[in-house]
């Protein structure tokens, strides 16, 4: 099974969620698609048993047959191609792999060639298997690192993937062939604002879901209430700690420190598992 955490910004707690849930379920593999800000490995701390690196397709351009008829320029909505004094340029920071101008230039003076935008590290953390997307700095897009994270998936066992924050098209790459989605919030109303925009992903997807309520104060609050409002099931609700603040400072990992954390994490995952079981038997029925 494989569960997406999602929040719609960043310092919500999703990694914390995401770390703790893969201890918890100890034969899993967490998945850091996250790839611009990769943390989790600052909690697993993983031996690195392997590196691969991803590259990108970018236009090559055959000046001898270039006519600088800008047709490739006038396609490319990135900007990505210019011409300067009748001589076509690339900047291949801006393209986006579309292959497009390849396809449109009449005179085929334009060819493939690859450019490495990061690389996957596979690792191990007892008995947690790690992927991790790492972007190079000042790229632009890292889908085509979340599309090789999610390569060699096996349907039976368990992957806990950290999605990029927000809802932007990295977040539903990672999350598109998933079996539930956690949205993870704050209990305040900025909190709430930024849970909406991962809601309507999630609905627009299809995905069973259901949220944590992190940081969650001893009444009830504004996230309870759109979760009501909208029946949203609240997963769990992860009580305000400093604590936990302290450990996540530091880089520790609060379910291999604490026997209540973990019991937390459990409980989450086994509630996972009936939500999922629930959304299978109501798909039957329908």
């Amino acid at each position: 099974m494989q569960i997406a955490v999602l929040s719609g910004k960043g310092g919500t707690g999703k990694t914390f969620v995401s770390v703790n849930l893969a201890f918890a379920a100890q034969n899993a593999t967490y998945i850091d698609c996250d790839v611009e800000e990769p943390n989790g490995r600052l909690f697993l701390k993983p031996e690195i048993t392997a590196e691969e690196n991803v590259e990108v397709m970018i236009p090559k351009a055959d000046f001898e047959k270039c006519n600088a008829c800008r047709i490739c320029v006038d396609f490319c909505q990135y900007n990505a191609l210019a011409l300067a004094n009748n001589r076509l340029l690339v900047f291949k920071e801006l393209c986006h792999d579309c292959g497009g101008c390849i396809l449109l230039c009449p005179g085929k003076a334009l060819t493939e060639q690859g450019r490495v935008i990061g690389k996957v590290e596979y690792g191990i953390s007892g008995r947690v298997k790690t992927r991790t997307g790492i972007l190079n700095t000042g790229e632009a897009v890292g889908i085509p690192i979340i599309k090789k994270l999610s390569e060699n998936i096996s349907k039976d066992d368990t992957y806990i993937i950290d999605s990029p924050p927000g809802s932007s098209c990295a977040v539903m790459e990672s999350i598109k062939d998933c079996g539930y989605c956690i949205l993870v919030t704050e209990p305040t109303l900025f909190g709430v604002h930024n849970l909406a925009m991962v809601y309507e992903l999630v609905k627009l997807f299809d995905k069973p879901h259901g949220v944590i309520i992190n940081k969650y104060i001893e009444e009830e609050t504004v996230a309870d209430d759109y979760c009501s409002q909208n029946n949203i099931p609240v997963i769990s609700r992860v009580p305000y700690d400093a604590r936990i603040g302290s450990m996540n400072s530091q880089g520790r990992i609060a379910a291999a420190e604490d026997d209540k954390y973990l019991a937390v994490f459990e409980e989450i995952l086994q509630r996972v598992q009936e939500e999922v079981q629930h959304e299978a038997v109501a798909h039957i029925e329908r």
